[in-house]
């Protein structure tokens, strides 16, 4: 093919890009038919799962459940109410929860409980002022939940992968350090899928977590546990990691806010996988996720790695001194389903909203090169090398165990593995032998960069699909898989992301919406995800959706 590409080149230089055009339009064809076949063959699993009782989680009875942690830090530094109290209520509120959507790996309540007296002690003891305790200490007393695949010290770190022996974090990671010294409380950590590599959450340890909303449908991953806690009203802020829309996925099919930092202002040490290769901490981030907006700089400033990173994030941008864009697709790609009504429904209703503001106008974007995202995102992704995966060797993780003998056990019903973690290496070795479209798609990339940095400068905001369906049933992304490049497009253009909620659908399932910035310019996108928690309702409990 190569070879014949070459000469057709030679012979017609003129006509080049539009022959490479038609191959690439014909190829994405390619793709969208044999998912399709992949669909058919998945049909009757699908089915059963949709066949099942729709069961969601119970009402919240403790109103302190639904305080954000912003007012709960208050009310703990005023002793209006105590840290014990607010940490023994979401500690039984995970117990509830827990056997419906089986999102927890491991807690330490004990720990906690220890650890919110201690801190109410601290604020009796009265040895600073409540300005010192909110500068020094703005989390305070409230409790926190943790990804798996996050290091906390002494809890599992097995993030969802099969061992001999349970592996355990020696130290917290960055992130969760820099989160108990700002007072935070780490209750659990929480189910992903095996070694983050897949967009729904099960794995052959832990299980399946489900959706609060609908538990026949997916919380969708890498961080599903998180997501699901948080839908749930079981936790209140919550560390997660994002690749490829990790965490942004499932803080739309649980109903809640998530947010992709610039690359650099979280620090990734201490996650599971981890790579040693230089474009690592560009294309993967850690970041929050909560279900009050206003809870996002505060828990985002925690977790930041150096000063200079936290100096904007409260900053609350007036809307009229936002510009704003707004694309409903991705431009036309073929291998990409199109956008559900309902959520192009309530895309239109934000947009309405907005232009209903004074001095607030949104307009169309035009960025024709995001037809590209699906092969920028997959070429760029699956070029990082030294990923800790399933073929890592333990004498030396820089080099690969055999895919072909992975294969053949799997196929045989002999692997501990999981299909996504099976699939990596099959994918990367092909990435690999075809290193010429690696090198066009980081030209693709740096070109699709600079149009949002000419389009957005810094001040304008992209509002843009997060997904194209609400939450699906289980094993659905396999053929679905292509529609992630909604989300990981912006992990390869290292740009800040928030997902924010934007109601429900016809059958009552969260539905949500991206807000994009140049780097740099994380406060925008929070400022608009408060305005959008004002105008849409934000998080609602899964037994109050209305639809949209």
């Amino acid at each position: 093919m190569n070879l014949a590409l070459s000469f057709i080149t030679l012979l017609f230089t003129e006509q080049q890009f539009d022959f490479e055009e038609m191959l690439n339009a014909v190829t994405k064809r390619i793709i969208r038919g044999l998912l399709f076949c992949l669909y058919c063959l998945m049909s009757p699993v699908i089915l059963y799962r949709a066949l099942g009782s729709r069961k969601r989680c119970s009402l919240v009875r403790n109103k302190l459940l639904l305080l954000s942690a912003t007012d709960l830090a208050k009310k703990i530094r005023e002793q209006q109410i105590t840290s014990e109290e607010v940490v023994t209520a979401y500690i039984t509120r995970c117990r509830d929860v827990n056997p419906v959507i089986n999102a927890i790996v491991e807690t330490r309540y004990d720990l906690a409980i220890q650890e919110a007296r201690e801190a109410d002690k601290m604020i009796r003891l009265g040895h600073k002022s409540l300005d010192e305790i909110a500068r020094d200490t703005p989390l305070l007393g409230i409790p926190i939940t943790v990804k798996g695949s996050i290091a906390v010290q002494g809890m599992n770190h097995a993030a969802g992968r099969k061992w001999p022996e349970i592996p355990r974090a020696l130290c917290d990671a960055d992130a969760v350090q820099r989160v108990r010294e700002a007072g935070g409380i780490v209750l659990l950590v929480s189910n992903t899928p095996e070694l983050c590599m897949c967009w729904e959450t099960y794995n052959n340890v832990t299980g399946m977590t489900v959706n609060p909303y609908d538990t026949r449908r997916t919380a969708g991953g890498s961080s599903g546990g998180e997501a699901a806690l948080l839908g749930s009203a079981a936790s209140l802020l919550s560390l997660s990691s994002d690749i490829g829309g990790s965490a942004r996925l499932p803080a739309m099919f649980c109903g809640i806010f998530g947010h992709k930092p610039t690359p650099g202002f979280v620090s990734t040490n201490g996650h599971m996988p981890g790579s040693n290769d230089k474009a690592w901490p560009n294309f993967f981030t850690l970041g929050p996720m909560v279900r009050y907006a206003e809870d996002l700089p505060l828990l985002l400033k925690a977790m930041c790695q150096s000063s200079r990173s936290k100096l904007k994030l409260d900053d609350k941008v007036p809307l009229r001194d936002i510009k704003f864009f707004y694309m409903e697709d991705d431009c036309g790609s073929g291998a990409t389903s199109s956008i559900d009504r309902d959520i192009k429904r309530a895309i239109r209703r934000l947009i309405e909203h907005l232009n209903s503001l004074q001095g607030v106008m949104v307009q169309k974007a035009e960025l024709t090169d995001m037809k590209y995202s699906l092969e920028v995102m997959a070429a760029i992704l699956l070029h990082i090398d030294g990923v800790e995966s399933i073929y890592s060797k333990k004498s030396n993780p820089q080099e690969w165990k055999s895919v072909t003998v992975e294969i053949l056990r799997y196929l045989c019903c002999m692997s501990p593995h999981t299909f996504p973690s099976i699939l990596y290496g099959v994918l990367k070795k092909v990435n690999n032998a075809t290193p010429q479209t690696y090198f066009k798609m980081v030209e693709k990339n740096a070109a699709i960069k600079k149009q949002f940095a000419d389009l957005l400068g810094d001040n304008g905001v992209l509002i843009y699909p997060t997904f194209v369906s609400a939450a699906h049933y289980p094993y659905e992304i396999y053929h679905k898989v292509c529609n992630v490049s909604y989300l990981a497009i912006f992990n390869s253009l290292g740009l800040p992301v928030t997902q924010c909620p934007l109601g429900f659908n016809r059958n009552g399932l969260p539905i949500g919406v991206q807000i994009v910035a140049n780097p740099g310019c994380d406060h925008l996108t929070l400022s608009v995800a408060r305005e959008i928690e004002r105008a849409f309702g934000g998080w609602q409990q899964p037994t109050t959706g209305e639809k949209v």
